[in-house]
C-alpha cells in the first residue's frame, strides 16, 4: 500500500499535528512500508494459534479478599495533628 504526501497532510491534519511538506514527503514512503508490514503480518495463518496475552504463563498471585479493621488506628491517629474519639479532628469549614 502506497501512501502519498496528501494523505500524510491529511492524516497530519485530522491529528492536529503540524508538518513541513518536506517532512510530509519524508513521512510518505515511512508510512507506506509501515502499512506493508501490517499487510505481510495479517497474510499470517493463525488458525491453530490460541489467543494469549503473554509468551509465558503467569498467575496472579491474589491475596485472601477478607475484611478487617486493620487494626492500626492508633498507628494512623499517630500522625494527625488532632484527634477525638478515636478520629480525625478537622476545624469547621460550614457555618
Amino acid at each position: 500500500m502506497s501512501v502519498d504526501t496528501n494523505t500524510v497532510k491529511r492524516i497530519a491534519g485530522l491529528a492536529r499535528i503540524a508538518i513541513t511538506d518536506a517532512e510530509a514527503d519524508r513521512l510518505a514512503p515511512e508510512l507506506g512500508n509501515i502499512l506493508g508490514w501490517i499487510e505481510q503480518l495479517g497474510e499470517v495463518d493463525t488458525s491453530g494459534v490460541a489467543p494469549m496475552t503473554a509468551v509465558i504463563p503467569n498467575t496472579l498471585r491474589l491475596r485472601d479478599d477478607v475484611v478487617t479493621d486493620g487494626g492500626v488506628r492508633e498507628a494512623v491517629l499517630a500522625n494527625a495533628p488532632q484527634a477525638e474519639h478515636g478520629f480525625f479532628a478537622v476545624p469547621k469549614v460550614i457555618e
